[in-house]
């Protein structure tokens, strides 16, 4: 599964509109944390292939967004239910964290 791009501009669209539970991926190139992240969120993506959307919004290119949603440090994740946050790891989780805040929407 490819990891989606969001932006200021996509980003109702296809996050909060999604018919599916969306993790959202809060970075920057340059942040040697989200780097970490990273392959973690590409391990979620197979893994939860066609059962969630999974994607990432560059803060530096995006900051409309991320500011919508109070991302004040990187990287940070974000689950979206039905247009909702339902859950929000700051800092590097692990694949546990994330792999938790997906079991609790697809319940």
């Amino acid at each position: 599964m490819e990891i989606a791009q969001f932006t200021d501009g996509n980003f109702e669209e296809v996050v909060l509109k999604a018919d599916k539970p969306v993790l959202v991926d809060f970075f920057a190139d340059w942040c040697g944390p989200c780097r970490m992240v990273a392959p973690v969120i590409e391990e979620m993506a197979k893994t939860f292939d066609g059962k969630i959307i999974v994607g990432k919004v560059d803060v530096d290119a995006n900051s409309g967004v991320a500011g919508k949603y109070g991302v004040m440090s990187i990287p940070t994740v974000v689950m979206f239910n039905e247009g909702k946050e339902v859950a929000r790891q700051v800092g590097f989780g692990g694949k546990e964290v994330y792999e938790e805040m997906i079991k609790k929407v697809l319940k």
